[in-house]
């Protein structure tokens, strides 16, 4: 719903601030006062496109903001979460027009561009003015109105499901496919890389073993030297240091039976003879079994070079390699179930291409049978809205196929998330001629009236969005005039309407009455809005009825509407 909107600087509108209400709003004022202005500000605001013309004479740029009421919007809600716009309930929307340079969009205060919110747009307002401007001359709408006529919002979530399913299975076996198609070569790529890993025979942890003992072999002659040194100078020479501490702890273990305080160093030195002898004996163990053996070494140098080249090659250390081999065996199994993992992949997405294909052609055989009836109440409410002749036809489509792909086809037409059909709406103004697109034959005021009538029809069954009519009392007057009013106050009892009218009949059935009033000052022309009080109602209907002289005839004609307005049952 809209509550506010502001204008600075557009047209002949230099300030001006509006508030609406729920229900219907109507705007009246005399020719040239600025009503239309409003509507053109509404189109900007809304993602139309912008005029520098539209700049009032002497400003750099025109400046409109909108403040909507989102609170039970959930499809919005949804579209500013995807889209990161702040949203709490309320919606403010400002839209800049300068002379020079693009227009910017500002949405809850954040810079956005014109597409966010033309699709933010779609579902706060919907204007029924010139043409560019209409839902109602755009056929891709047409299939919504008659799917909400047809009540088919559960049957709706089912067909998107179901095509999201097949949608996700289709990409699913084109991916198999893909790898179908490759198989054979990443098949034998995998045999080949496992045979060769299985050539060497590698164990965990073998390059590391082997490197210890090329390292030990290339070094045998300075190891034995070293250990076997070591070994004489601590045991085996005469003189060898541990015959020195064996006589140095004979001399402590004397010292200690003169002295008990030596007690303790007399075994330290004890214990420490004893693993010198340790040492001395294993160094000699160790240079025993050294042995210099070119050709083991030739042997483990070898080995080590095919276990490196092999691991550079697949770019990865040893354990990785031995790691891979054991992945690459996994999946030459998987690929030898290929086909049949890719036979039950084909049979899941058949089975829900069917079972989308028979949601599709279950919406289109209810949309057909909706058709009829919706064709019928709204060439009733069109005759009762003075367009007696005017007959309208519904054509229902099979929506044609794009490409030669047969995946999407269900009985020669294109699937999609809405199902197979293609609508649209068309009228035969006249009686004998034949019906053609609504955007083709209908003026400005007989759009309106058309989209009055579906919007009548479609009472509470369609988005609680703000529908704003231009035009709507054009050609028209008297008792159609009072039939107009009537059916938008019904439609407001629903949705929050917004009409611009010259005609009392109508202007009587307002919930919030705004007056339009151009007055000059300081040689400009400028626009004002005022809300208008019971009063100021009854005298602006008898301006509207008798012109610019209100005498008591047309006060109490004026109040007369009122009290008929509010006590009128709807004529259908």
């Amino acid at each position: 719903m809209l509550c506010f909107l502001r204008i600075h600087d557009f047209a002949i509108i230099e300030q001006l601030e509006v508030e609406f209400g729920p229900g219907l709003n109507v705007i009246t004022g005399e020719t040239g006062a600025g009503k239309s202005i409003l509507v053109n500000a509404l189109q900007l605001v809304l993602g139309g496109r912008g005029n520098p013309e539209w700049i009032r004479h002497g400003s750099t740029q025109a400046e409109i903001e909108a403040l909507f009421d989102i609170t039970d919007d959930e499809r919005l809600a949804k579209i500013l979460e995807e889209q990161s716009l702040p949203s709490d309930g309320e919606l403010l929307v400002r839209r800049v027009l300068p002379k020079q340079g693009r227009s910017r969009v500002y949405i809850g205060g954040k810079l956005a561009t014109v597409g966010q919110l033309t699709e933010i747009a779609s579902g706060l307002a919907d204007i029924a003015s010139q043409h560019e401007h209409h839902s109602l001359v755009d056929a891709s709408t047409h299939l919504g109105y008659l799917d909400a006529f047809a009540q088919l919002k559960s049957k709706l979530v089912q067909m998107k499901e179901s095509y999201a399913e097949f949608m996700q299975r289709d990409a699913a076996l084109l991916a198999l496919s893909e790898k179908l198609a490759k198989r054979t070569e990443h098949e034998d790529l995998l045999r080949f890389h496992v045979q060769e890993i299985d050539a060497l025979d590698m164990k965990p942890g073998e390059d590391e073993k082997l490197r210890s003992q090329r390292d030990k072999l290339r070094h045998s002659e300075r190891l034995m030297q070293l250990t076997g040194g070591a070994e004489d100078l601590l045991y085996a020479r005469d003189g060898a240091l541990c015959e020195q501490l064996s006589k140095i702890t004979n001399q402590i273990d004397e010292a200690s039976r003169l002295d008990p305080d030596l007690n303790e160093q007399h075994e330290l030195l004890q214990s420490l003879h004893a693993q010198l002898e340790e040492v001395a004996r294993n160094l000699g163990k160790y240079a025993h079994t050294i042995q210099n053996d070119p050709d083991t070494l030739n042997e483990i140098e070898t080995r080590l070079e095919r276990l490196d080249m092999l691991c550079r090659k697949h770019n990865r250390d040893l354990p990785a390699l031995l790691s891979y081999r054991d992945e690459a065996l996994e999946e030459l199994t998987r690929l030898e179930n290929f086909e049949s993992v890719f036979r039950e992949h084909k049979e899941a997405r058949e089975r829900a291409k069917q079972k989308a294909a028979k949601l599709a052609l279950e919406l289109s055989e209810r949309r057909g049978k909706a058709a009829k009836e919706l064709a019928k109440q709204m060439t009733r409410e069109l005759s009762s809205l003075g367009m007696g002749d005017a007959k309208v036809h519904i054509e229902i489509l099979r929506s044609p196929l794009r490409g030669s792909s047969e995946d999407m086809d269900v009985n020669g037409a294109q699937l999609s998330a809405a199902g197979i059909d293609k609508v649209e709406f068309l009228i035969a103004p006249n009686r004998g001629e034949q019906p053609r697109p609504l955007r083709k034959v209908a003026s400005g005021g007989e759009l309106s009236r058309s989209m009055l009538a579906i919007k009548k029809v479609l009472t509470g069954l369609g988005p609680s969005g703000m529908h704003i009519f231009d035009e709507v009392d054009a050609g028209v007057g008297g008792a159609i005039a009072e039939v107009i009013g009537q059916k938008l106050h019904e439609v407001s009892r629903a949705h929050q309407v917004l009409c611009i009218t010259h005609l009392p009949q109508i202007a009587a059935y307002a919930d919030r009455h705004l007056r339009v009033h151009k007055f000059v000052a300081d040689g400009r022309t400028h626009s004002e809005i005022s809300a208008l009080g019971e009063k100021d109602r009854e005298k602006e209907l008898a301006r509207m009825l008798g012109g610019i002289t209100i005498s008591d005839k047309t006060r109490a004609a004026a109040q007369e509407l009122l009290s008929e307005a509010k006590t009128t049952p709807l004529r259908t």
